[in-house]
């Protein structure tokens, strides 16, 4: 998929400008205006007006965006087309696997949607670390033995008493991807105990070391609730319970989505 993204981007580079006013370019209203012009809409206006209404962009600045797509080339259309109709046959390939993964998993349903609670994660994350670690994380004696096997963790090059180096051991390349993308989603939820620790931190370590950080920190969690059985809390100053009940929403679509059978939350509360 990102490969994809790459591909088309640099299809389009010397037509558009689209992707500078949009945050994704395989999103809801750029996928709008990218599949009109593979069909031949050469008109700016008319390509701007697809966007969706909460779209920062104004529409003068979509038109300036799209103006040069008038000359844009058949045979690129064409090459855009095909990169649209692969990129939906990515989608339903990604949606059957999904399904496929959610009937497997769905004897443990409830470590599955214990592990979406914690920020960072959703129920696709939690089902790819199920997939690896177990429901019970039971071949880890301890939270330190998981953080060293996943490679989340400082590293020690130590010679007569002097410690070198504390750079991660290299681990689980799988799951420190998977952690990474979840620490990067984890500091931007509202009020969370992430949000906190990265601002507290980033100015003396930096964004990368960071991250590190806040993926040990994870690392940690994912091994207290799938041995131990517990529940994340969130303990954050900002966290309204208008947010939880929201968040909370919406991890029981995507579990209902996948198959899963879950109990409607209490009414949200006034």
């Amino acid at each position: 998929m990102v490969r994809l993204h790459n591909q088309l981007e640099a299809l389009l580079e010397e037509a558009h400008k689209l992707s500078s006013l949009v945050s994704d370019l395989l999103g809801v209203s750029a996928r709008r205006m990218l599949k009109a012009l593979a069909d031949g809409e050469t008109n700016p206006a008319a390509l701007a007006a697809l966007a969706h209404e909460r779209l920062r962009a104004t529409p003068e600045q979509l038109c300036d965006a799209l103006g040069a797509c008038t000359e844009l080339k058949p045979v690129y259309r064409r090459l855009l087309k095909m990169a649209l109709e692969q990129l939906q046959l990515l989608e339903q390939q990604i949606g059957q696997l999904d399904q496929e993964l959610a009937t497997l998993l769905h004897p443990h349903q409830d470590a599955v949607q214990r592990l979406a609670e914690v920020p960072g994660f959703a129920v696709d994350s939690a089902q790819q670390i199920i997939a690896e670690v177990g429901p019970t994380a039971e071949t880890f004696p301890s939270e330190k033995c998981l953080s060293s096997w996943v490679g989340a963790c400082p590293g020690e090059e130590e010679s007569a008493g002097v410690n070198y180096s504390h750079r991660s051991p290299k681990g689980n390349r799988h799951m420190r991807r998977l952690l990474n993308q979840a620490a990067n989603a984890a500091i931007k939820v509202k009020g969370s105990v992430f949000e906190i620790i990265y601002r507290r931190c980033v100015t003396r370590l930096g964004h990368n070391q960071t991250i590190g950080v806040i993926a040990h920190r994870q690392c940690r969690l994912i091994w207290l609730i799938l041995h131990q059985g517990t529940r994340y809390e969130e303990r954050g100053p900002a966290v309204t319970i208008r947010s939880r009940y929201q968040r909370t929403w919406r991890m029981i679509r995507q579990l209902r989505n996948l198959g899963y059978r879950v109990e409607l939350p209490n009414p949200q509360p006034s």
